[in-house]
């Protein structure tokens, strides 16, 4: 058994939500069989990942796991339990919420499936197990799900094996109606961004994409909210809380089933009902929620608002070493609500004095580097005068990593001491025949705290994003 940790939830009401992710102590209920998913997994993830909570397996089919004691059922427990995780056949689960009442328990994640999601019979066990945890006054998440994470307190009850189990501690909260968001999906000590909280919702048969806005909403970990959801219970509740938490801090959220087909897989994915594409796109602009286009994008656009300030506006300053990219980041400008800087007299007249025509926005610096012997050398230069420029609210700027790696080195020593003097937004694509080099750099960048996208026309989504934010926020 591992120790207690103290746990203080914020408000009464809180209590429930809060047990998901900063339980005192969690009961598992299922197989501890080994393999590659199911409580042995769980009790594994739990442990490596350091969290310091006690541990109750529960299974009358086992004596122990991974040295813990098993108890043979959640009434042996000797403790109040905050969390049970429920993996039994969907027939049984209704046993087991009985059980949890009895003992008091007020939260559990139902990772069991052939619920909703499955057929009409499972849709009859889904409402059942609803209604009963409405009765003895239960909150559930799933059922269907792969559960939650919190980063924080090492609270990683992951029943897939993902081959790691401490994930990077940060301001990104990722919420969705699919396992694909938790650790056995994503590499997340690669993303080069840190959590606070991720969730499985599933088939929402209680806890809902709303309850989980709400405390995202207040949680002080948490600085950016980002959500897939494939349908939403209470349409107006949700809108209400978005349009109450984007004061406080950005939400980003992707919705499938805007197609007739995305609607009928929506509903046997997890048995969600679809909401009309335009009238939810209608509300998301009153209520200052951020759309995202594409599954990628909520785990990579989170990072533009977690590593940066806001921009003061639109107007975004570029620098690059190839004119096609800045012809395709110039159209995508305009269709991300952006404008191209035009560069101030001073700053002009200063880039010029440096090369001729490098006084325009977009700033091409490649003849410059073909024809001035180190012209490297200029290169911070050139990015200070674009950053110092009071035109210039945000920069996009393209680095070709030189497959002789020689100036990484340079490249950090430039964008660490910008770092230091100027606090508007930068997103930056890297390219390069060298796949290492381009790797190297860009995991150098971005543990420096600057945001890079694998394509142009990422970079000036991002960027499109934050400066919508900023600009929602600027009006109050």
């Amino acid at each position: 058994m591992k120790g207690k940790q103290r746990f203080m939830p914020r408000k009464a009401g809180d209590y429930a939500i809060s047990s998901f992710f900063e339980p005192r102590n969690v009961a598992i209920v299922g197989s501890f069989r080994e393999g590659y998913f199911g409580g042995y997994v769980i009790v594994k993830s739990l442990l490596n990942a350091g969290y310091g909570g006690a541990i109750y397996p529960v299974n009358p089919g086992y004596r122990e796991v991974h040295g813990i004691r098993v108890y043979s059922s959640l009434s042996e427990v000797p403790d109040r339990v905050d969390l049970v995780m429920i993996m039994v056949n969907a027939k049984t689960v209704s046993r087991i919420l009985k059980e949890c009442g009895e003992k008091g328990i007020r939260a559990a994640i139902v990772v069991s499936d052939g619920f909703a999601e499955r057929d009409e019979t499972g849709a009859r066990l889904q409402k059942e197990i609803a209604a009963l945890a409405k009765k003895v006054g239960l909150r559930i998440m799933g059922p269907n799900t792969a559960g939650v994470v919190n980063a924080a307190n090492g609270f990683n009850p992951c029943p897939y094996e993902a081959g790691y189990y401490r994930l990077p501690e940060g301001g990104t909260a990722i919420c969705a109606q699919t396992g694909m968001i938790n650790p056995q999906a994503v590499p997340y000590p690669d993303l080069h961004f840190g959590v606070s909280k991720i969730c499985d919702l599933g088939n929402k048969c209680d806890v809902d994409e709303a309850d989980m806005l709400e405390y995202l909403a207040g949680d002080g970990k948490t600085k950016v909210i980002s959500m897939y959801l494939e349908g939403i219970h209470d349409g107006p509740r949700f809108l209400k809380l978005a349009k109450r938490a984007t004061i406080r801090k950005p939400l980003l959220v992707l919705k499938s089933g805007r197609t007739e087909q995305g609607a009928e897989a929506s509903q046997s994915h997890t048995g969600s009902l679809a909401m009309d594409d335009q009238i939810f796109n209608a509300a998301c602009l009153q209520s200052g929620v951020l759309r995202l286009e594409r599954f990628g994008d909520i785990f990579e656009m989170p990072k533009i608002f977690a590593a940066q300030g806001l921009p003061g506006g639109n107007r975004v300053g570029m620098v690059t070493v190839t004119g096609g990219v800045a012809v395709i980041a110039i159209d995508e400008c305009a269709r991300n609500g952006l404008s191209v800087a035009k560069l101030g007299g001073g700053t002009a007249g200063e880039l010029e004095k440096l090369f001729v025509g490098l006084g325009k926005n977009p700033v091409d610096v490649g003849p410059m580097m073909a024809a001035v012997p180190n012209a490297f050398d200029l290169y911070p230069r050139i990015l200070g005068s674009l950053l110092g420029d009071q035109n210039v609210d945000a920069l996009f700027a393209v680095l070709w990593a030189n497959p002789s790696g020689n100036i990484i080195g340079r490249y950090i020593e430039t964008f660490e001491g910008l770092k230091a003097r100027f606090r508007k937004p930068v997103a930056t694509w890297i390219y390069g025949p060298d796949r290492g080099a381009v790797y190297e750099l860009r995991d150098r960048l971005e543990r420096a705290g600057f945001p890079v996208f694998d394509t142009p026309e990422k970079c000036i989504r991002a960027l499109g994003l934050l400066c919508r934010y900023a600009a929602l926020n600027r009006r109050g």
